[in-house]
């Protein structure tokens, strides 16, 4: 049978409340200028729609598959444009921590400490992540079960921290690739806290290109709709004007013109799921 989450707010957003929301935004902090401008875009879109919404991007890339590929603008200058980007938009704010010695910093920016795949087991890091008093989002890592994501869940709420979300982001499928087992939906929200669907991350093709991560933007609306069908709370996904040239992610980014449509789409299909998810 389903279980209910344990619902709760970030900024203006009800987390596992009912109303499917999104978190999106592009993979890197790029520039103030391109921060701002996706952030108002995808604002636009969101508010038309009437979806709950949390912007996401990353002051560092710390697990880049090259040590040529571009990380970033560095942890002060990244952060002061994420809080640049919540001050003028009011949006809440997503950003990963990759170390312990960075929680304090972006807990001051970000209402979200989001924990990447890579690291779901260090336990260190998400016990100061949730010490923080932020919302924390723990990737599960593309290496293990969902059973297992109720021991990360268990070492947040340790801290008496009860503002946990988990993301499904796929598991490693042989070398260079990545499945997304529905399955693991309902087990995860099982543990009663809300899940969320990275469909982006679950396209990438970790080390596809030899030098950097691939990815197959086109069935990202396959694996959307698939998602929230299943009864995820919210969707996350990297949003780029041009992933063409975008520095982290390209591969795997939804363009910002394909975002509205997709959205109508998902939130008619989560309006037919969501009674079944009481």
């Amino acid at each position: 049978m389903p279980v209910a989450v344990k619902p709760f707010k970030v900024g203006s957003v009800e987390v596992g409340g009912g109303d499917l929301f999104l978190i999106a935004g592009p993979c890197l902090v790029e520039s103030e200028s391109h921060a701002l401008k996706m952030a108002q875009a995808i604002c636009s879109i969101t508010a038309r729609l009437g979806i709950p919404y949390i912007f996401k991007s990353s002051y560092d890339k710390a697990n880049r598959t090259s040590i040529n590929a571009h990380r970033g603008l560095g942890i002060e200058e990244a952060l002061r444009i994420l809080g640049r980007v919540r001050s003028d938009t009011g949006v809440a704010i997503l950003t990963d921590v990759h170390e312990v010695a960075q929680v304090r910093a972006a807990a001051e920016v970000a209402d979200v400490l989001q924990i990447p795949a890579f690291l779901s087991r260090q336990t260190d890091l998400i016990v100061e992540a949730a010490r923080s008093g932020r919302a924390v989002n723990i990737k599960k890592g593309q290496f293990l079960a969902p059973q297992d994501m109720k021991h990360a869940i268990e070492k947040a709420t340790s801290q008496g921290n009860e503002r946990v979300m988990i993301t499904e982001r796929g598991t490693s499928f042989g070398y260079n690739n990545l499945v997304v087992d529905f399955r693991g939906v309902p087990i995860m929200r099982g543990f009663g806290y809300p899940v969320v669907h990275d469909v982006t991350h679950s396209l990438q093709r970790p080390g596809g290109l030899g030098a950097a991560s691939g990815g197959d933007s086109e069935f990202i609306e396959y694996l959307a709709r698939a998602g929230v069908a299943c009864g995820v709370d919210g969707v996350f996904m990297e949003v780029h004007d041009d992933p063409a040239t975008a520095l982290s992610d390209g591969p795997n980014s939804l363009p910002l013109d394909r975002l509205e449509p997709l959205l109508e789409k998902l939130k008619a299909i989560h309006e037919l799921v969501r009674d079944t998810l009481k």
